[in-house]
């Protein structure tokens, strides 16, 4: 942890103080501007947080630090504790908040009234108002791809699904997984087991091994450590990374990760925030707005490459369409049309399992 909100006090406090023993010696003017990051998980995850936080380095190095100066808490939990640490970084000077979690959204909400000169930017989040932003990447397009690729790679025709948290975010990965496999491979199934968290390698590692158990033999995860790749290869399965490239770690299991890339969002609305541009609004970027990029196509044969290749191509020209009906629940309830784009406030509101899927929602 770069700073704890142990910190906070004593910096808020040896700036006070320096004001008083200093007096008009300290040019506030030329004070880089403060940015500040807060994390539900470690910066070692190898997975979400760590993709936020590199792109924390980048924005960072892009602006300069004497220009920009940034402070991040990981590991923080969502609920009132999120609340304490975003209040910590507005009362500590920070102009701007980015705030990484779903869970995050109404702690952003409650401390960005109390704030109205700080600029907030929540992801994944649905609620916006004058100075708090929303922003999010289109995850299931990626996860349609690792759909095609079990489609073509599964000897059982069985996939297993890590669950973290049963949120529109994690269902529709689900859904968008089995559209992708069913698009080369009627009859394909995946199974899901729950986690009820965002990074708890214990519990990714039991659930891969359960998984498996169960003759699942293609790994999917919505979860944020490397656990479920590397014990796919060490029972000699494979699997996809999450948020990050995560190959170094599993270099004979990942077929392919779908990455995060947050840079270039980073370093806009730092600059917007900076300059005096910055304002509200609402992003969904991804493969064809560079959001999100796919790990090399490795450890597969040629036509489960080929074939994901297409598919990417595909989304990025609009040619392919992830959720195009007919799709049906588990129940066999339509619910897409034959023909029918799904708009994207159904996507994002998505609270049903694709036909298909082995597993229920947790209430």
């Amino acid at each position: 942890m770069l700073k704890s909100r142990r910190t906070f006090t004593k910096l808020v406090g040896g700036t006070v103080a320096a004001a008083a023993i200093g007096g008009p010696r300290i040019l506030r003017a030329a004070d880089p501007f403060k940015a500040g990051f807060i994390y539900v998980g470690p910066v070692a995850d190898f997975g979400w947080t760590h993709q936020h936080d590199t792109a924390r380095k980048a924005m960072e190095e892009a602006i300069g630090t004497d220009k920009v100066k940034t402070t991040y808490v990981e590991s923080v939990k969502e609920g009132p504790d999120a609340e304490r640490v975003i209040r910590e970084l507005a009362t500590s000077g920070h102009g701007i908040i980015f705030t990484t979690s779903f869970g995050f959204m109404n702690p952003t909400l409650k401390v960005a009234k109390d704030f109205p000169a700080v600029k907030f930017e929540h992801a994944t989040g649905y609620k916006r108002t004058e100075n708090v932003a929303t922003y999010n990447i289109r995850f299931y397009e990626g996860r349609y791809i690792q759909g095609v690729i079990a489609g073509k790679m599964s000897n059982s025709g069985v996939v297993g699904y890590i669950g973290s948290v049963p949120i529109p975010e994690v269902v529709m990965g689900m859904n968008a997984v089995m559209q992708g496999m069913r698009s080369v491979r009627q009859g394909g199934k995946i199974k899901i087991v729950w986690i009820n968290g965002w990074y708890d390698p214990g519990k990714e590692s039991d659930a891969t091994k359960a998984l498996i158990d169960q003759g699942c033999d293609i790994i999917c995860q919505h979860t944020d450590s490397g656990s479920p790749l590397q014990v796919a290869q060490e029972r000699g399965m494979h699997g996809f990374g999450q948020a990050s490239d995560m190959i170094s770690i599993a270099p004979k299991a990942q077929l392919t990760s779908s990455i995060d890339n947050w840079g270039p969002y980073y370093i806009d609305r730092v600059k917007a925030a900076m300059d005096g541009s910055w304002k509200s609004q609402d992003v969904w970027g991804g493969l064809k707005a560079d959001m999100l990029k796919m790990a090399p196509y490795t450890n597969m044969p040629d036509d489960a490459k080929t074939a994901a290749q297409v598919a990417e191509i595909g989304i990025k020209s609009g040619e392919v369409i992830v959720f195009k009906g007919p799709i049906k629940d588990q129940n066999g309830n339509l619910q897409v049309k034959d023909g029918e784009m799904l708009s994207d406030d159904k996507i994002a509101g998505m609270n049903w399992l694709a036909e298909g899927i082995e597993g229920k929602l947790p209430s």
